[in-house]
């Protein structure tokens, strides 16, 4: 199925994950996406070697780069260069993670490009933004996204060791929200009939990510405290351990309503009206005790018990804590789409879907990610003089 983006075409200079993520999504969209790389290949490609050592595939590297064509163009050299201005002036989109000062100096900055193509959408991703004392600094997303940003700070209890952000998590937060930058430029270019440039930043995606922290500092000069099980003030909103050691969360965050349901599932409902525990103040004062008390509890039952349970109280709000083998075979995720089957030759690769679906549209993924340069005989070559 071709998707909502069918008949646009996007060229795409990216290194490493956070524009090829935004070029991916583009892709899953209907989008045709050239990927321009140097003759080394994008970084991205190592990740086969630097994570797998000697494995066949490179999963990480699909992920981002599934459904694009891929040529190889040496930006070094006035030709190459010159068939890369070629295939932008014919282009609807043009993504790129590679610093500002780098794409000024070839050329392809944004106001060259919209002076050659004025219905360019030109979709640019950096680190620190493209202006500023840290304009063109480098950074990968575990420094501006989560670190600068304060995410990992929020995650660390006092004294605690940093915990570490696992791959890609601010690029692709980062590609998502220039995919939809991109779709509202284009969508503004049929109205005016002119392009633009789109910009976003891995460490405005990561205060952006925590702007619930972040906006009440600066509207009431101080946020929550990072969350520790044994200091949460709610025992409605905390996580447990079952009998068998699987862990899971309770969400009841809206205390009066939950902690009914919480109560009778683990079988004492007099608790609902105890003193210690009928009101949400009463629960704090009282919250290391009943949190013993419920620890005690969810040890008498495997989790698989305790869902049985929790499935009879709907206001019962709940989600086990899941390894990442448990998730990509919870029947859930492919209920909702989580799971796509890529075109492989005569068979298919089940991979991680792009999170967002269309009604009357639907996408579906069209092919694995290219090979080095395997496209550039077809678009290239034909351009050489």
């Amino acid at each position: 199925m071709p998707g909502p983006l069918e008949g646009i075409k996007v060229v795409e200079l990216g290194v490493w994950v956070a524009a090829p993520a935004a070029g991916g999504i583009l892709a899953d969209w209907g989008a045709d996406v050239v990927k321009i790389e140097p003759p080394e290949g994008d970084p991205s490609r190592l990740f086969q070697q630097m994570l797998g050592g000697d494995m066949p595939t490179n999963p990480v590297f699909e992920m981002d780069n599934r459904g694009k064509r891929g040529v190889i163009l040496d930006l070094s050299t006035g030709e190459d260069l010159a068939i890369a201005l070629e295939l932008l002036d014919e282009a609807d989109v043009f993504v790129t993670n590679v610093r500002t000062a780098a794409l000024a100096r070839l050329g392809l900055d944004d106001q060259t490009l919209l002076a050659r193509n004025p219905r360019l959408v030109y979709g640019h991703i950096t680190g620190y933004g493209r202006y500023g004392a840290d304009a063109d600094q480098a950074a990968f997303d575990i420094a501006a996204f989560w670190s600068r940003a304060g995410i990992a700070h929020l995650l660390t209890p006092e004294g605690g060791e940093l915990p570490f952000q696992r791959g890609g998590m601010g690029d692709h937060n980062t590609g998502l929200a220039l995919a939809g930058g991109i779709s509202a430029a284009l969508y503004s270019r049929e109205r005016t009939g002119e392009g633009q440039l789109v910009t976003t930043s891995l460490y405005r995606e990561g205060v952006y990510t925590i702007s619930f922290d972040l906006n009440m500092v600066l509207g009431w000069g101080q946020h929550p405290a990072i969350g520790e099980r044994s200091r949460m003030p709610s025992p409605t909103a905390n996580n447990y351990t079952a009998g068998d050691g699987k862990r899971f969360w309770i969400v009841g965050l809206v205390g009066d309503r939950h902690w009914p349901p919480l109560a009778r599932v683990v079988g004492h409902p007099e608790w609902i009206d105890d003193e210690r525990f009928a009101t949400a103040m009463a629960r704090a004062e009282n919250a290391v005790e009943l949190r013993e008390l419920l620890d005690e509890e969810f040890a008498r039952r495997p989790l698989a018990e305790w869902r049985e349970i929790f499935a009879g109280e709907p206001d019962m709000f709940w989600a086990p804590v899941q390894d990442p083998y448990e998730v990509v075979n919870d029947p859930v995720l492919r209920d909702i789409g989580g799971i796509v089957d890529v075109p492989d030759g005569p068979g298919v690769t089940p991979m991680i879907a792009t999170p967002v679906d269309f009604g009357a549209t639907p996408w579906s993924p069209r092919g694995l990610a290219p090979a080095l340069g395997e496209h550039t005989d077809d678009i290239v070559t034909p351009r050489r003089r």
